[in-house]
């Protein structure tokens, strides 16, 4: 008889208290994924892949351990139990661990209202080849492209359960659906590549395969004839497709467990302007249909909408209940989580103000500059906030593109750098991380 994750997830921690432990919690993920790859009109890839992962971590006063299986059997929940609680003993103390008190927990939730989970039939397997051959087709169709490297549709689902000896008990479904491809233009040493994809939460809200084949196929088209761009002090407009990464940059530096380890440029930044003044970041795991949203989070502590910055001031880090205790604050409700590993704090669903302006018009403002479409590599010092990153899109002269670049390097200081943000207004609201175009003036680049 199968199992449910809940099931699994409270037989694991019967085990553990048969085992020894004085407390415990149990993550299951169930998920299930099709994916199919073309080429040339035919099929050159298709897989399955079902799988049922278990966590169990256990606790003998403050010390704890963690142990993980893919086999749900009676027989390896009882010697994952019993393998956890004799490494917990040998384990050493940390006076920061432990589970939530009951009074934290999370009590209740509307999960019909995140909408994670499409009751749409899955997919068939023709449906996702047919996908991925529209789109590898539109690409194919955009003059000046000579191939698709990688055209791809997939469909999956997720169930993930956790359960406590704290008395928590919670789970929930998500699904996805999505369609990408990769187009090359040129021939030789001149070849270029870009791509375009899309993926959601509900199939109906996934874009056209077509149309995201010749996106891909138009951009790498675009970018035929690249060269080296001047060096010097030039203003920047990262595009929306990567602008999103400069406020990863920030959140990484605000994340709890950074700061519990002194390894942040913003350490000393709590109640200090990071951003602009007219700018706020704001993270909110309820937004329906997205990716990012959950209910709880991985240690059954309800999740909240939050001000990471607010008009321009940081307000305060993200938090587990660890970093939480290590700073003598209270958890955020961050905490994230695998089977194989404690929880960790992690941000979800993210929007930063939009500006009043669209991309054409920063483009127009900045006069002669950098447009980024892409980015390779990374040199970001944790400590300083010094950047510097690989980088490639098109030169701007006098307000227009002009010609296509790569091979050049951009480089500043993320505190500097985020103080001088002038967003556009182009984001898309279905992405989990909803930033917009984003113009930095005065930036070093390195490229003739």
């Amino acid at each position: 008889m199968t199992r449910t994750p809940e099931e699994i997830s409270h037989q694991l921690l019967d085990a553990a208290r048969k085992a020894g432990a004085e407390s415990a919690d149990a993550i299951v993920i169930d998920g299930s994924s099709v994916s199919v790859e073309v080429r040339s009109g035919v099929l050159e890839h298709a897989e399955r892949a079902e799988s049922t992962d278990l966590g169990l971590r256990v606790f003998l006063g403050k010390r704890q351990a963690i142990v993980s299986s893919s086999d749900s059997r009676p027989e390896t929940l009882a010697a994952m139990a019993e393998r956890a609680v004799a490494m917990a003993r040998e384990a050493p103390e940390d006076p920061f661990t432990g589970l939530a008190d009951a009074d934290q927990l999370s009590k209740g939730w509307d999960m019909d209202a995140l909408e994670l989970f499409d009751p749409t039939p899955e997919p068939s397997a023709d449906a996702l080849m047919s996908d991925a051959i529209n789109a590898e087709a539109a690409a194919l169709a955009v003059q000046g492209v000579s191939q698709v490297s990688d055209a791809a549709a997939a469909y999956g689902t997720h169930v993930v359960h956790l359960a406590a000896t704290n008395g928590f008990s919670g789970g929930y479904a998500r699904t996805s659906r999505s369609t990408s491809c990769v187009a090359i233009s040129g021939e030789g040493t001149g070849m270029e590549r870009d791509y375009d994809g899309d993926s959601r939460s509900f199939q109906a809200d996934l874009r056209d395969p077509e149309e995201i084949g010749r996106t891909a196929g138009e951009r790498a088209v675009q970018l035929v004839g690249a060269q080296k761009p001047a060096t010097g002090s030039f203003p920047v407009l990262f595009d929306e497709r990567i602008s999103s990464s400069l406020i990863g940059h920030l959140l990484a530096a605000s994340n709890g467990a950074a700061i519990a380890r002194g390894a942040s440029w913003l350490k000393e930044c709590l109640g200090e302007q990071v951003l602009p003044a007219h700018l706020s970041l704001i993270e909110d795991p309820h937004r329906p249909r997205i990716a990012g949203s959950r209910p709880f989070d991985a240690e059954g502590l309800s999740t909240q909408r939050r001000s990471i910055v607010e008009n321009g001031v940081l307000t305060g880090w993200t938090l587990d209940l660890s970093s939480a205790r290590k700073l003598d604050m209270k958890s955020t409700g961050n905490a994230a989580r695998g089977v194989s590993g404690p929880p960790s704090p992690s941000n979800w669903n993210l929007s930063l103000t939009p500006g009043d302006k669209s991309r054409a018009d920063l483009l127009r403002d900045m006069g002669t500059g950098l447009l980024v479409t892409s980015m390779i590599g990374s040199t970001i010092n944790p400590n300083t906030g010094d950047y510097s990153r690989g980088a490639s899109g098109f030169w701007v002269e006098n307000g227009e593109i002009t010609h296509p670049v790569n091979e050049c390097t951009i480089a500043g200081n993320l505190r500097d750098m985020l103080m001088r943000i002038i967003p556009a207004n182009d984001a898309r609201p279905y992405l989990s991380r909803v930033v917009p175009s984003l113009l930095i003036e005065g930036m070093t680049l390195a490229g003739n």
